[in-house]
């Protein structure tokens, strides 16, 4: 794995968190327990701070920066699907933000809410609790999502990286 240190920038990766050898993390990144970041990712803090919850997962190919004016901040619980982009923005705990899709600046989404596949989250927006945001740009689509929708993905990610952990092998 490609975990770097950026001058004083230096990442917290908590010891029960998964980040699989293709994935980059820079500088001021914290991830919490049993949290997970796949093949292709890069999380990197070189303008300011990205905070990572326990038990989310950044996935294959997914993005996050920061801004030195906003940090990026994703919650416990979190999905955070393939080619993902976040930067500056605020994902509560226990949401889903699909794969393909951008949450940019001073963007919410709000616990149990969920980015659709493919959608982008303005600058400014919030996904109120509950909502299902799809589109470009995205329109809200209140009280769409349920408990269920969230929880199962991200336990699947949890139960995944546990089996990477302990049964990942190079070949070559």
């Amino acid at each position: 794995m490609a975990i770097y240190a950026l001058g004083s920038q230096v990442p917290d990766i908590h010891p029960d968190a998964y980040v699989a050898p293709e994935a980059v993390i820079i500088g001021s990144v914290t991830l919490g327990a049993e949290s997970s970041v796949w093949p292709g990712a890069v999380i990197r803090g070189d303008d300011g701070e990205i905070n990572v919850g326990a038990r989310t997962s950044i996935q294959d190919g997914a993005i996050l920066h920061t801004t030195p004016m906003q940090f990026t901040t994703v919650g416990d619980e979190c999905v955070v699907g393939h080619l993902a982009h976040l930067e500056g923005c605020i994902v509560h705990d226990r949401a889903l933000v699909g794969s393909g899709s951008v949450v940019l600046h001073h963007a919410v989404v709000e616990s149990g809410a969920l980015v659709g596949a493919g959608a982008v989250v303005s600058g400014g927006t919030v996904v109120p609790a509950g909502a299902m945001a799809l589109g470009i740009p995205a329109k809200i689509r209140p009280d769409a999502v349920t408990e269920d929708m969230i929880v199962l993905a991200m336990q699947s990610y949890v139960d995944r990286s546990k089996r990477y952990r302990s049964s990942l092998r190079r070949l070559d």
